[in-house]
């Protein structure tokens, strides 16, 4: 069962969240190749929202090639090329360095205090 949670506080547009979580599920793996997704107005009406918003989501899913759309059977996820998941993870890595760096700056961390705090969670897990 595939669990979307829409945050109207979130200032980001609905169609991009659905999107958005249906990507990452996609690339995590949570969603493999040749499962079937909720039909556009099965999930527009599970969340509350219009059918032409979950279609929204969709059609980008389809254009960006992590969907296919079979006509009267719904939609699939589309086989992922390994290395486009591993640069598509590799994108968000970096995204969340960047912030890292950012508010270590801000707090006046070190490099080698960040690396020593990514050794020590690293042990943990």
């Amino acid at each position: 069962m595939m669990e979307i949670i829409i945050k109207n506080s979130s200032g980001q547009p609905i169609y991009e969240q659905i999107y958005t979580q249906i990507k990452n599920l996609i690339l995590s793996g949570g969603l493999k190749e040749g499962d079937l997704l909720p039909s556009i107005r099965g999930l527009a009406k599970d969340l509350r929202i219009s059918v032409i918003t979950t279609k929204r989501a969709y059609d980008e899913l389809e254009r960006e090639g992590y969907v296919n759309t079979v006509g009267g059977k719904g939609c699939f996820v589309a086989g992922m090329d390994k290395e486009l998941i591993q640069e598509e993870n590799l994108k968000k890595i970096e995204s969340h360095i960047q912030e890292i760096h950012k508010l270590a700056a801000v707090c006046g961390i070190t490099k080698e205090e960040l690396i020593e705090l990514f050794q020590l969670l690293e042990v943990e897990t």
